[in-house]
């Protein structure tokens, strides 16, 4: 029998990161994943990528992951345009005037994955499997017994499901689960641009949904993000590709020039949960297991990182006198469920004000964005909530 600390079931950023973090505190972690362990990046730009925000580098930072991560392809970006496609609005943000040196970075997230897998490689208290099932979970008081499909026993004081938005863990422990449909899907691509990106994620407001041009490493490529209604999503996926790049062209008013699409597109719906309840007894969720959120302002990933960050300090504190005692781990709970709360809350009505041609809609979608564009304080505000400074 192999004896742990913490077991965390998903090895993806958020779960690795927090592997990462417990292991550099001494204490001991097993880290289990049913798909492939990660690898260097392959020459193709992947379609999974993520806007990791200034607080989200600094724990990668901490962590000393960070030079590791953005030896891969990382794009710092220094400027954001958002637009409302049907008013005047528009809002900018630059990153000198916020006396910082980017707003953030687009990285793909099997590059996170790598950078945090290889230094978790280094350290001998944290054990990985990956390309690895569990058969069985159950816990008593003061432990949790988990049996790989191989029959090997697992027990650790503690046990976190990293393990997705469909996590199997929260659905065996039955932990009740708020969710909507946002009934929107998200395309996914990479498209090589005409125009340099000249290190700036722009957004443009559609009737349907938002479209995202983010930033990658190589300044004629972007990574898209556009989530419109189901019945348009249908549409754009039957498009040839010569029609596809011409309907981006047209909905970003060609501001990165010509487009082409570099991959295949992928499309996937967009669905809000909220885990009601985050823990029971030794077992906790964490990251997409405990919340999914829009992506229109790019925050899904960092939320998790928030999670991982929290739960590192709490578990490390060397002046505890029980290792993830109930009273910690209640304190996890409730200081990421508020911050979940604050940013599902803020994401609907987001999606709900820029939504539809509502005249009355489109002149407070124009007046607000001009008027934050202009109000220097007001919009220093908004730019370092979405930097997470």
């Amino acid at each position: 029998m192999q004896q742990v600390q913490v077991c965390i079931v998903g090895g993806g950023a958020v779960g690795l990161t927090l592997a990462l973090g417990l292991a550099q505190a001494n204490i001991s972690v097993q880290v289990i994943d049913s798909g492939d362990e990660p690898q260097l990046l392959a020459e193709q730009f992947a379609n999974r990528v993520s806007a990791i925000s200034l607080a989200s580098q600094r724990l990668f930072q901490r962590l000393n992951a960070w030079s590791a991560i953005s030896a891969s392809r990382v794009a710092p970006y220094h400027f954001m345009d958002v637009r409302d496609k049907d008013s005047f609005g528009k809002i900018a943000f630059n990153s000198d005037d916020l006396d910082l040196p980017e707003l953030g970075h687009i990285i793909e997230n099997d590059a996170i994955r790598y950078g945090l897998y290889s230094q978790l490689k280094t350290l001998s208290n944290a054990h990985l499997a990956f390309n690895t099932r569990y058969q069985s979970v159950h816990q008593t008081d003061s432990d949790v017994l988990i049996t790989l499909d191989n029959g090997t026993p697992i027990m650790a004081k503690l046990l976190v499901a990293a393990d997705g938005a469909n996590s199997a863990i929260r659905e065996q422990f039955k932990l009740p689960l708020t969710f909507w449909d946002y009934d929107h899907q998200a395309i996914v691509a990479t498209v090589k641009t005409q125009l340099p990106h000249q290190a700036t994620a722009r957004q443009v407001f559609l009737p349907t949904g938002p479209l995202a041009f983010l930033p990658l490493a190589d300044e004629h490529h972007h990574s898209i993000v556009w989530s419109t209604s189901p019945e348009q999503a249908q549409r754009l996926m039957a498009l040839s590709r010569e029609d596809f790049n011409k309907a981006l062209y047209a909905a970003i008013d060609g501001q990165c020039g010509l487009c082409e699409i570099a991959d295949d597109r992928a499309v996937f719906p967009l669905r809000m949960r909220y885990a009601k309840q985050w823990l029971d007894n030794r077992v906790v969720l964490m990251g997409d297991a405990a919340h999914t959120i829009h992506p229109l302002a790019g925050l899904g990933m960092n939320l998790g990182l928030k999670d991982a960050a929290l739960l590192i300090d709490l578990l490390s504190d060397q002046n505890a006198q029980e290792f993830a005692s109930h009273r910690v781990l209640r304190e996890y709970e409730r200081t990421r469920k508020l911050d979940a709360q604050k940013h599902i809350a803020m994401m609907q009505g987001l999606k709900e004000l820029f939504e539809g041609a509502h005249p009355l809609k489109k002149v407070i979608r124009g007046v607000g964005l001009s008027l934050v564009d202009n109000l220097g304080p007001i919009k220093n505000l908004f730019a370092k909530e979405a930097v997470g400074k």
